[in-house]
């Protein structure tokens, strides 16, 4: 018989419920009515809370107020961002996404902020989770290949596809393991490809070790599709922090490495090893006693190496390192002296990060000439401590090369050859077929012209952990040239006598300064373009002549209004200079009046500053005629502004191709977005963007080259393991900085126009369209190759795709190769999205030039 106290029991818990349930609804209500009122009086933080609490306690309104929620969330944590209040910006994300957890716009703006601030294996996963939520999400997809650029860069693919390199790392490890080293150490595993084959060769202890947090995890995924999760211990250390014990059980008998880069001891092999063979190896053979068991000694592969050298001359490398030109768009360079890249093999040189920067030698474009016979540069031998200890205090040795073949001397070429054992080398050479680049060691002294008979005097030191190698001096005809000074001098020994040529040359030369000033490699080649600045010169004349005629007709006062142009190039760039040049030099037209132009540049490094002053002053500009805008403005935001309250802007030049070969990122978003038509609404009538239009041109290529450098092609290349699912993760389907006049392909079509951006008027842009491209030869279409010409006016162009460009060119890697038949047709479906470029293509089978979508017609690549 039930409770007779029950009922009413029930019943009071009900009606309690159902004013729990009326207090909640109010609270609901009037926390989301608070929301919207702090959202209207722009108090983020609190409206975020109120949000909080309703969705908390009403979790079926989340749908209806995700956008809301979105929005508060994404302006309440810019607002933390820009106090530097950053743990209480990823607490709020923590909430947002214990409320949204499947929200892929919230999960990949997280990723934004972390990797803004450095935490780049962080950001993959929210990128790579946001893609898993919606794989058509354009904004994750693109934040996920930039971060794919940084996690796991390209030469893993190269390498992995390199079956030579592969094979001969396998022979060697197998003959290791098959005498005697049983125990084995993988030291920056990577993938775990050596590892694995360590395993496979059948050593009883195999452990690994990887540094970076992604690929230790690709690691760990490749260990266990391939059957050895169980039998590899992998630990995500640096060899450095390895501790035994802890990490290893006992010293092993052989370690594996490739912890090399294109100048040999750039990832730190040197310090790696000694710190392997004083804690984590065993102790090497004795000598004393040549009969002791492999498996009580230790030993490294590779064994060693020998680094070769060659001087080359190399225009493309040049106009990188050295300025080449003595004045572009009319203005005189001389003012500045010197002009030099970072890239210095001195140990004392002042913010240079690395004595050398690397090339692929054979893909660079107009090829190089080489002045001298190879030479050895250095053995090492990483199998003995001593030396190896003994490396960086080694005196520095001087090496005389005879010059064979007479030219510029441009930079020293160098690579090396790895000696895995006995029997099994790896050459990394110019003329091989290899994955790797070679290291360049450019020379930035003006004096370098050499003659047969010559002798370059070349400096091998190993200081810093990195091999330098530098051009000391010349010798001709009994003379010593210096070659450390930016201006050649006698070598003499008697310092106070130099001191007094120095001083005596700068009180009878002070027109021409001595001083010198360090500029990226980039910006150098920009520098040297000659061609882009001289059109952009006359662009910039026609509208001045323009101007100043609209002037007349409408001004009756003797003083006409100044002429505003804002220069908002990224890094060094001296058009705005050229603008103000053309105000006071009457010779390109009689009627622009000095003064005329009040140019704004917007460089802000003060060497950049100081190099545009020199060079205003040189070449006759006033300085009241070039000012520096960012000291105008409060913040970056508000670089697009009026130049002053009644005045509008009469040009203003953007800088929209990086050298890479991509549009600027975030340009394309601005110009699709009502970006142009802000930069209008600045513009007084008749003035001009510059440039005013840019149009990408593209055509079909076949390249294996391109494919090997994409992704992994399959399991023979990585010797049967299978790697490729996993690293292709990370394949990023545009590649930039290529050459394409040096690149191995085979063009599939005429040069074709693509895509075209108007910055003069955004009403005509579009993101997407669909070209039809006629194939001209038979083959397999593995990229769609592209570049742009920049219209600065209707006059005046330029093409990326010229010998003289600075800019490199790009190419979409398709996903699966289009075969393809002479005659066929191939319809391109583009999409711009902010900064990138997506370019599916397919074949029209049986269609006609009538069924034509939107035929492409050819153009030639110096249009």
């Amino acid at each position: 018989m039930p409770n007779a106290t029950t009922r009413p029991k029930r019943t009071r818990r009900h009606r309690r419920a159902q004013r729990e349930d009326a207090v909640r609804n109010e609270l609901v209500s009037r926390s989301l009515e608070s929301a919207q009122q702090c959202l209207f009086s722009q108090d983020y933080g609190t409206a975020f809370v109120h949000y909080l609490l309703a969705l908390n306690l009403a979790p079926a309104l989340k749908d209806f107020a995700n956008e809301s929620f979105r929005f508060t969330l994404f302006q309440w944590t810019d607002e933390l961002d820009s106090l530097g209040r950053i743990q209480d910006l990823f607490n709020c994300y923590e909430q947002a996404m214990e409320l949204f957890p499947v929200d892929e716009v919230i999960v990949n703006s997280m990723g934004e902020h972390l990797f803004r601030m450095g935490f780049r294996d962080e950001a993959a996963g929210h990128f790579y989770k946001a893609l898993k939520l919606r794989p058509d999400f354009p904004e994750a997809k693109e934040n996920f290949y930039r971060v794919a650029n940084w996690l796991v860069e390209r030469w893993h693919f190269l390498m992995l596809n390199d079956h030579g390199r592969n094979h001969k790392y396998q022979l060697a490890i197998k003959k290791a393991v098959e005498g005697g080293c049983s125990s084995v150490l993988d030291i920056g595993t990577g993938t775990g490809i050596l590892g694995m084959c360590a395993k496979m060769a059948g050593a009883a202890e195999v452990y690994a070790c990887e540094l970076s947090k992604t690929m230790y995890e690709l690691a760990c995924e490749v260990l266990s599709a391939n059957g050895m999760a169980d039998s590899i211990k992998i630990v995500h250390l640096k060899s450095l922090d390895m501790k035994i014990p802890k990490d290893i059980p006992n010293r092993v008998s052989l370690v594996v490495t490739e912890t090399v880069d294109a100048g040999l001891f750039g990832e730190g092999i040197i310090e790696t090893l000694i710190h392997a063979w004083k804690h984590l190896l065993l102790p090497p053979p004795n000598t004393q006693q040549p009969l002791s068991s492999p498996s009580q000694t230790g030993r490294v592969i590779p064994a060693g190496a020998t680094v070769f050298g060659v001087a080359v001359q190399c225009r493309e490398i040049r106009r990188q390192h050295r300025l080449c030109v003595s004045s572009v768009g009319g203005l005189d360079l001389s003012a500045v002296g010197q002009i030099y890249s970072p890239v210095s093999c001195l140990a004392d040189t002042e913010d240079s990060t690395e004595p050398y920067t690397t090339e692929r030698l054979s893909r660079l474009r107009g090829g190089y000439i080489q002045l001298t016979q190879p030479f050895t540069a250095l053995d090492i031998d990483f199998n003995n401590v001593q030396e190896l200890e003994g490396l960086c205090s080694r005196e520095m040795m001087q090496l005389r090369l005879c010059v064979t073949q007479e030219g510029v001397l441009d930079a020293l070429a160098v690579w090396f050859q790895l000696h895995l054992d006995q029997d099994n080398h790896l050459s990394t050479g110019p003329q091989e077929d290899t994955c790797w680049e070679q290291a360049i060691y450019p020379i930035q002294s003006p004096f370098n012209t050499v003659k047969c008979g010559d002798e370059i005097l070349v400096e091998v030191s190993c200081k810093d952990s990195y091999l330098r190698l530098c051009c000391a001096a010349i010798m001709r005809d009994g003379h010593t040239f210096r070659l450390y000074n930016v201006t050649p001098k006698i070598l003499t020994t008697n310092p106070e006598a130099e001191l007094c040529c120095a001083l005596a040359g700068l009180q009878t030369n002070q027109e021409k300064p001595s001083c010198t000033f360090m500029l990226e490699s980039a910006e150098i080649a920009l520098l040297n373009n000659t061609a882009y600045h001289n059109s952009f010169q006359r662009a910039m004349s026609k509208l001045l002549v323009s101007l100043k005629s609209t002037r007349r007709s409408q001004q009756s006062d003797s003083e006409l209004d100044p002429i505003y142009v804002l220069d908002v190039s990224e890094g060094f760039s001296v058009l705005s200079l050229i603008a103000a040049q053309l105000g006071f030099d009457p010779s390109e037209d009689k009627q622009i009046s000095p003064g005329l132009v009040q140019a704004y540049s917007s460089v802000e490094k003060e060497h950049h500053q100081t190099m545009l002053r020199l060079l205003a002053k040189g070449n006759g500009v006033l300085e009241s005629t070039l000012e520096f805008w960012l000291s105008h403005v409060e913040d970056d935001s508000a670089v697009l502004q009026r130049p002053a309250t009644e005045k509008l802007w009469s040009a203003i030049i953007l800088d929209c191709i990086e050298t890479c070969g991509l549009i600027r990122q975030k340009l394309l978003e601005k110009a699709t977005l009502g970006f142009c038509e802000h930069f209008r609404c600045l513009l007084e009538d008749g003035g001009q963007i510059f440039p005013e239009r840019i149009v990408i041109h593209g055509m079909l290529v076949e390249s294996d080259t391109l494919l090997r450098e994409s992704a992994v092609q399959g399991t023979e290349p990585t010797l049967g393991f299978n790697i490729a699912p996993f690293i292709n993760q990370f394949t990023v389907p545009v590649h930039v900085f290529l050459d394409l006049s040096t690149l191995e392909c085979t063009h599939l079509s005429e040069a074709v126009e693509l895509f075209a951006l108007d910055l003069m008027n955004s009403t005509v842009n579009y993101t997407g369209r669909e070209v039809k491209v006629r194939v001209n030869t038979s083959g397999k279409v593995t990229a769609i190759a592209f570049w742009y010409q920049i219209h600065l006016d209707s006059e005046q162009s330029v093409s990326t795709f010229s010998e003289d460009s600075h800019w490199k060119q790009a190419a979409v890697v398709l996903q699966q190769p289009l075969t393809v038949s002479r005659g066929e047709w191939v319809k391109l479906s583009i999409q711009l999205h902010k900064s990138s470029i997506s370019i599916t293509a397919v074949k029209e089978e049986g269609l006609g030039a009538d069924d034509v979508i939107g035929e492409a017609e050819p153009v030639t690549s110096d249009s």
